[in-house]
């Protein structure tokens, strides 16, 4: 499959390819996020060092890191499944809502500027860190009732943040759930069924957007990189399972401190980014 390439390029891409896939792997199935928060900054900065064209870098990382998680989603989905941590009600409630977030938060992509969203979404992990690791609680599973039009817009809400970041959907989708009233394990599942939902449709719209562009990389479909996608979806997919492990394991407080901590880092680093910018 990659006869033919650079072997500077390969390694290049590779490396941070394979830390990207084993981190992000261990962080989808601890975390229920889609592992994208790790893939998208490890893929740009990979790409920054080759010759394509700076304008294209954060698509194919953006496209590419969702092409990921179609995959690790379904290997951290079916573990937290097993242990009968996924809400299929919420699923089925909030799905549509997600999926036509996703397609709102593509378009968009392409429109708005990405720093005015990286600022939003620094802020937004902030606030949701602090709640994360200063408020108590999380033992009692007692969700909050809320109409379907309620519901429906926080999903929108949801997909377009995560489609336009190229992230699974768990960094927005955990704190959320959590904050209603669901237990952490259980909104870490969903969440990591949800990355599928995210997933599948980002990536094909990324491929279609992509579609004909020239100064992509080799083994590029569209903004998917495909080199990069078949480094990274084994690791992901055989860590996944090591973090579901790992978060049936750990006390509840445990796992929101790590959640909000982890959000905490992802904001500080979108702030030295927009800063440095």
């Amino acid at each position: 499959m990659f006869a033919g390439i650079d072997a500077g390029l390969l390694w290049s891409i590779g490396g941070p390819a394979v830390a990207a896939g084993i981190f992000g792997g261990i962080l989808a199935g601890l975390l229920g996020v889609g592992g994208g928060i790790v893939i998208v900054p490890a893929l740009y900065v990979a790409l920054s060092l080759t010759d394509m064209d700076p304008a294209q870098t954060m698509q194919v990382a953006v496209g590419t890191s969702l092409a990921t998680i179609v995959f690790t989603s379904i290997s951290s989905a079916w573990g937290h499944y097993q242990k009968g941590a996924i809400d299929f009600a919420l699923l089925k409630l909030w799905g549509p809502s997600i999926l036509v977030g996703v397609v709102i938060g593509a378009v968009l992509g392409g429109i708005v500027s990405g720093l005015v969203m990286i600022g939003v979404f620094a802020t937004v992990a902030l606030l949701v860190s602090l709640d994360m690791m200063i408020r108590g609680g999380g033992d009692i599973d007692s969700p909050r009732d809320f109409s379907r039009p309620v519901w429906a817009v926080l999903g929108v809400i949801a997909g377009a943040i995560s489609a336009m970041m190229g992230i699974g959907g768990g960094t927005i989708c955990v704190p959320l759930l959590n904050f209603l009233g669901y237990d952490i394990r259980r909104a870490v599942g969903t969440s990591a069924a949800i990355g599928f939902i995210i997933g599948l449709p980002g990536a094909v719209t990324y491929v279609i957007t992509g579609w004909g562009h020239g100064g992509l990389p080799p083994l590029s479909l569209g903004y998917v990189n495909l080199l990069a996608a078949a480094i990274i979806i084994p690791l992901t997919v055989t860590f996944a399972r090591l973090g579901v492990g790992l978060a049936h394991r750990i006390p509840r407080r445990a796992l929101r401190l790590s959640f909000g901590l982890f959000l905490l880092a992802t904001s500080v680093k979108m702030y030295v980014d927009l800063i440095g910018l």
